[in-house]
């Protein structure tokens, strides 16, 4: 059996499903079909990109998801940040970057990934002109000048004109049209938690750098209580696996040790996850008629919060390339000046960004004396100098590049 599509997506995670419902008037109002793929049923649960994690959504992404029509429902599981604190353990310096002072409603937002899951999935339904395939797997891809073929695991094959990778860092898609990944293990696991204090948050984001790795502690929606925070603590892998075969008392002890007092004494732990961090960058984005979106193209550290949210910029860009392709008499969503528009479009935010967050591990990684001491200073220089936060609080919008209508608000239905 086989079935033709204008374009399919593979992986229907947080990134692939926002790439759907961006697409979703268009495929009504031209008549177009996509394909959407995905190895477990979205609402089973057990979806890697809807665990028990958690995503800091910025302004831009607030404002993308508005427009799509999902924010209202994830605002009540969304944790307003109102202010952000970064400093370093054993050393003196901090800064403080605060949405008041900005001009803003707060600097992000911290949504549970399973949150934005449902209220993606809910949303795209899927539409017409969608049809969804889950679970499957993507066995083998081959392409030639009008169109890519995908074979599936229950032996069926999809022809559509543009295939989209969306189904992660270590994608089967990039990997079948022979793009290669560099992989930069940064050595660390990233422990993950919920963790009680017995203070309120208020909304305060901590990054805490330490010998053993940054500290990510997160405020949680107020539907769980003023009190509880997410915290991504990286160590070495040895590190990981001694700190979540603790007790919840022995570890609160050593992440109390860590991360210090700012939040009162930490008294409840949740499950602990796991996951290795690396930077992974695929050596393109375009293969043919191929293209590579969110950790498929990229996966960052999650020291800075920005994977998904460059991810999501990358889905929303694609979709307004694609729109303009079905609005001409051609229609070919996967001709080479579609998808070089596409990757030009992208290059700068998305090596801003991975420049960025590497920048930032290494920085902080060092343990060179001069090098800590100059931290110091500039995290100092860094809170008494408006400019600097001003230029952090929008690093996140775009990099400076042309945002795409869907990142301002617009829709692309008078495309």
């Amino acid at each position: 059996m086989s079935d033709t599509f204008d374009l399919a997506v593979v992986g229907g995670g947080m990134v692939g499903a926002s790439l759907a419902l961006a697409l979703a008037d268009t495929l009504q109002a031209t008549g177009r079909r996509m394909a959407l793929l995905e190895a477990e049923p979205p609402q089973s649960g057990h979806s890697p990109s809807f665990d028990g994690r958690t995503s800091a959504l910025s302004n831009g992404s607030r404002r993308i998801l508005s427009t799509l029509g999902v924010w209202d429902q994830v605002l009540p599981d969304a944790a307003p940040i109102s202010r952000i604190h970064i400093s370093e353990q054993g050393r003196f310096g901090a800064a403080r970057i605060d949405a008041a002072e900005q001009g803003l409603a707060a600097m992000g937002y911290v949504v549970p990934n399973r949150s934005l899951g449902e209220a993606l999935w809910s949303r795209l339904g899927p539409p017409p002109g969608v049809s969804l395939y889950a679970p499957c797997k993507v066995l083998g891809l081959a392409q030639d000048a009008d169109a890519a073929t995908l074979t599936l695991d229950d032996g069926k094959t999809l022809r559509a004109r543009l295939v989209v990778a969306a189904d992660g860092a270590q994608s089967l898609v990039r990997a079948a049209v022979g793009v290669s990944a560099s992989v930069a293990d940064y050595g660390q696991v990233a422990v993950i938690t919920q963790v009680t204090c017995d203070r309120p948050h208020q909304g305060v984001a901590y990054e805490r750098f330490t010998a053993s790795g940054p500290i990510a502690v997160l405020p949680l929606p107020p539907i769980l209580g003023p009190q509880r925070v997410a915290t991504v603590w990286a160590l070495s892998p040895a590190e990981a696996t001694r700190v979540r075969a603790l007790p919840d008392g022995a570890f609160l002890t050593e992440l109390q040790q860590a991360f210090g007092w700012r939040l009162g004494r930490l008294t409840l732990a949740g499950e602990r996850l796991a996951y290795p961090l690396a930077l992974v960058e695929a050596a393109q984005t375009v293969a043919g008629r191929v293209v590579m979106i969110g950790n498929a193209a990229q996966g960052l550290h999650p020291i800075a919060g920005q994977g998904f949210n460059l991810g999501l910029r990358d889905a929303v860009t694609l979709a307004e390339c694609v729109a303009d392709a079905f609005a001409t008499a051609e229609g070919d969503a996967g001709a080479a000046t579609v998808l070089a528009r596409y990757a030009a479009w992208r290059r700068a935010d998305r090596r801003l960004l991975i420049s960025f967050t590497d920048g930032l591990v290494k920085l902080f990684g060092a343990r060179f004396g001069p090098l800590r001491t100059a931290r110091s200073l500039g995290l100092s220089l860094f809170d008494v100098l408006p400019p600097l936060k001003a230029a952090l609080s929008t690093l996140s919008t775009g990099g400076g590049s042309e945002l795409p209508r869907l990142a301002r608000g617009l829709s692309l239905r008078s495309l």
